[in-house]
């Protein structure tokens, strides 16, 4: 990453800076998220996107429950909704992600026909889902996460 740090302007970590960057400052090729297509799209900016043959980096939120929780059928209740077709679908339309329901990538009228394979599930194999560097693993360079963080910080920072 230092020696890529040369060559980037700015590491973005806010979706909203980075879409003003290119409408007003004049970037014309970075890494994103489909949300930020999506909304320059819609605004009209002349902007699409592509999967690198080399891959791309993903992650999955989820959503947790307490093991203490007060009222875990709500919980559960909540959870259940989330992962109807419908929920799956909007949310995916409106955030450009991959619905972790399939179900919901026909008949939802937000994403559309095209949504899911506008949001890359037809290139879902070519996604490597990031991992939290860890201080002991079996293979690769180790690393605590602190000592990541730190060295990210320097990076972008110019150090």
């Amino acid at each position: 990453m230092r020696q890529q740090r040369g060559l980037v302007g700015r590491y973005w970590h806010d979706a909203f800076i980075q879409m003003d960057d290119f409408t007003n400052e004049g970037v014309v090729a970075s890494g994103s998220w489909p949300f930020q297509v999506n909304v320059l799209k819609a605004g009209g900016a002349p902007v699409g996107s592509v999967f690198p043959k080399e891959g791309i980096t993903g992650w999955a939120d989820t959503t947790m429950l307490h093991a203490e929780s007060a009222h875990p059928n709500c919980a559960y209740m909540w959870m259940e909704h989330s992962l109807s077709p419908k929920v799956q679908g909007d949310v995916s339309a409106w955030f450009g992600t991959v619905p972790s329901v399939p179900a919901a990538c026909t008949g939802n009228e937000l994403l559309g026909e095209q949504g899911c394979a506008t949001n890359g599930f037809d290139n879902f194999d070519k996604i490597r889902f990031w991992r939290t560097p860890v201080a002991k693993c079996e293979a690769g360079e180790c690393v605590p996460y602190y000592r990541w963080v730190s060295d990210y910080v320097g990076v972008i920072g110019g150090r």
